[in-house]
């Protein structure tokens, strides 16, 4: 049975959507190209409470692409994957197509 982690308050799990390093032609990509640190989201907590015991929801939902900070959140390996989990203040906005 696979495992599955749902965060805790504000929290969001994230895969890192990883550019190809080579074409379809094999012709072999720079590791650091133009590409943006971003991932897709697996899953978010519930949110996190204000002073007053409202509370508030995590920003994005299960299937969003988020850009991510180059630096932070906590690599986590599941069932052979690789995920980041970060909070949500800390994930720097959501791409659109």
């Amino acid at each position: 049975m696979a495992k599955r982690l749902i965060p805790s308050l504000n929290r969001v799990l994230i895969e890192k959507i990883v550019p190809p390093s080579k074409t379809t032609a094999g012709i072999l990509l720079p590791e650091k190209s133009s590409q943006l640190n971003s991932g897709k989201v697996v899953a978010v907590g519930p949110g996190a409470l204000d002073k007053s015991g409202n509370l508030i929801p995590v920003s994005v939902k299960e299937g969003d692409t988020v850009l991510l900070p180059e630096y932070g959140g906590t690599q986590i390996k599941l069932n052979d994957k690789e995920f980041h989990l970060y909070r949500d203040e800390d994930i720097l906005g959501t791409l659109h197509d």
